[in-house]
């Protein structure tokens, strides 16, 4: 073995790393915002979270990336530390499929359908595929798939280069000296530990020890300690991230280092233990890469199995570890998208999607209690308006900045919903600014002592029940994200234009006939326009919710909307008649005082 040797050996590793970086961002695309809606779904029961962590890990393929998710949420307030510790157990779990697919690597058989499990076999095979698929196909799901192809190919590329490599090893009496240090179990969890930490990647570590397995140096007894030292060493990741987040999301590194330590502890001591009494034949047997794979699984499902009913204990280790400090700052609604998401860009886009929906809510709220406030204003109702109008502003600068920010290889779908939110946060900011010129106006009514004739205020009555009822179901259809409701929103909205020119219109006939003075006319038509606008902006955001339920990436909002506006389309027309009756003024009552 030449310093070529360790070049290629190198190169291997680099080639490893690289295609599982391509294949798990293709696995995390065709995820999309699924991860995010399962997450929710499935963490009230430890055993569905258990579930869980195995099966976003294995498709996200890296147990690194799913702490880093996990301390993400955490420090948002989304996820609560209990709830973690399920996931990171199953993460734990689902890491060990690598180590499986790996092990095809020491397939050697003259056998053809043998043969043809092996990877140098069937490598090729799929990074034709996976090329054609991405230079032929117009969907980007298609894509996706042959990423992932290219991205398993060139993982396996690696470890055969690395395999190749390390085959001079095994007639070298200095590299057997070497591994006789290994016999050593407590050096060989610092190794598996400090190489993990350094590459930051336990399958590519797993790796290197089967591709040095294949030269029959390595026995079992060697390699259940390093084994479980990769095991450690993959909290380094979740340790590094953790910088900078509050207590409880530290925690949830501090959760993830107790596990493994404890585990592999517990563990080599029983091992050793009983080898003491009974000595064990298979300790210094060699070890196999599919040895290594089994040695893998059996240890994270044994130390689940063995700590999982202690989860909470874990939980109260985490705590102890790091305390609460007096006069820390709370976390609050913006620090919900923490900027660890944006490594698991689908899972940072739902986030967002959740958050500008509680700016929805609020926004919906802010409207109501600034109607409600015209007729009888409401000291505490105006201090909430002005603090959801503060939250709102606040909101959309968070999610501005975070959403400009989200990069990498997004699915169709996340595109869109990029897009969508953009528009959404400065729509509902709009919305929000309007319930504030409302509760402007309605004070300007209680300072003065001043209010609208009974007429007036029944047209008004009309036009505000229309706007809440378009504010609700805007709302209703952004946090279901449903386009047939969406669709509802239209022709609402030209029934409160219509509203507003036939209440002007009866305001200038009782003007000229001296039943209404000019200052109650500015606020009345104050109020108009914002009705008016709030309704507007409504209809941007169902256009919004509707277009990206289309195929189409491009909005053109207003483009959209003269569409149906022109076309006369049967549903539209149906919708606008059933509401035009709904909300109809009534023609008995002629202007009077």
């Amino acid at each position: 073995m030449d310093i070529f040797s360790v070049f290629t050996i190198a190169g291997g590793l680099a080639f490893f790393l690289y295609g599982m970086h391509v294949m798990s961002a293709g696995l995390e695309r065709m995820a999309g915002g699924k991860l995010e809606k399962t997450l929710r779904r499935m963490t009230s029961n430890v055993f569905k979270a258990l579930l869980l962590g195995a099966g976003i890990t294995i498709a996200i393929q890296s147990s690194s990336a799913m702490t880093v998710m996990l301390i993400g949420l955490v420090n948002s307030g989304i996820l609560e530390l209990s709830q973690t510790v399920g996931i990171i157990m199953g993460s734990n779990i689902g890491t060990t499929l690598t180590a499986w697919v790996l092990s095809l690597a020491g397939i050697e058989s003259n056998n053809f359908f043998l043969r043809l499990l092996s990877p140098s076999a069937f490598s090729p095979l799929l990074a034709l595929v996976g090329v054609g698929m991405i230079m032929m196909s117009k969907k980007n799901r298609k894509k996706d798939i042959g990423s992932i192809l290219i991205g398993f190919s060139v993982l396996m590329y690696g470890m055969e280069l690395m395999k190749n490599a390390v085959s001079p090893l095994a007639d070298m009496p200095e590299f057997a000296n070497i591994l006789m240090m290994f016999r050593n179990p407590l050096l060989g969890v610092l190794t598996g530990a400090l190489v993990t930490a350094i590459i930051q990647s336990s399958a590519a570590s797993v790796g290197i020890l089967q591709a040095l397995s294949l030269t029959g140096g390595i026995t079992c007894g060697m390699a259940i300690p390093i084994i479980m030292g990769q095991n450690i060493g993959t909290c380094v990741t979740a340790v590094i991230s953790s910088i900078g987040a509050n207590k409880n999301a530290k925690r949830v590194a501090v959760v993830h280092i107790y596990f493994n330590v404890i585990g592999t502890v517990v563990m080599l001591s029983l091992l050793y233990g009983i080898n003491m009494i009974a000595p064990i034949s298979f300790l210094n047997q060699p070890i196999t890469p599919l040895g290594i794979a089994a040695v893998h699984s059996i240890f994270n499902v044994l130390a689940t199995m063995m700590l999982l009913p202690f989860r909470n204990w874990l939980v109260k280790a985490a705590e102890y570890s790091v305390k609460d400090g007096k006069g820390g700052r709370e976390k609050g609604d913006f620090d919900l998208i923490d900027t660890r998401l944006l490594n698991t860009p689908s899972m940072a886009i739902a986030e967002c999607d959740r958050a500008t929906e509680k700016m929805a809510r609020l926004v919906e709220e802010s409207v109501s209690a600034a109607i409600d406030c015209v007729y009888l204003y409401d000291e505490e109702k105006a201090q909430m308006i002005f603090e959801n109008e503060q939250s709102v502003d606040r909101y959309e600068d968070k999610l501005g900045s975070f959403l400009v920010k989200v990069r990498g290889d997004l699915s169709d779908h996340d595109r869109k919903k990029v897009s969508q939110l953009l528009r959404a946060i400065g729509d509902l900011e709009r919305i929000g600014d309007h319930s504030e010129a409302i509760l402007d106006a309605a004070n300007e009514l209680h300072t003065k002592k001043i209010h609208f004739s009974a007429t007036a205020t029944g047209e008004l009555l009309v036009i505000e029940r229309a706007i809440r009822d378009i504010v609700a179901l805007t709302v209703r259809a952004f946090s279901m994200d449903d386009p047939e409701i969406a669709a509802r929103v239209e022709p609402l909205e030209q029934v409160v234009d219509n509203l507003k020119e036939q209440i002007l219109a009866r305001h200038v006939e009782r003007l000229q006939r001296g039943e209404c003075t000019i200052e109650l006319g500015f606020i009345l038509s104050n109020l108009l326009t914002n009705y008016e606008r709030i309704s507007d902006h409504c209809s941007n955001l169902a256009a919004s919710i509707i277009k990206t339920d289309s195929n189409a990436l491009a909005m053109d909002i207003h483009g959209y909307l003269s569409e149906i506006k022109s076309g006369h389309e049967t549903p539209f027309e149906r919708r606008y008649e059933e509401y035009r009756s709904e909300y109809r003024l009534d023609d008995s009552e002629q202007p009077t005082a």
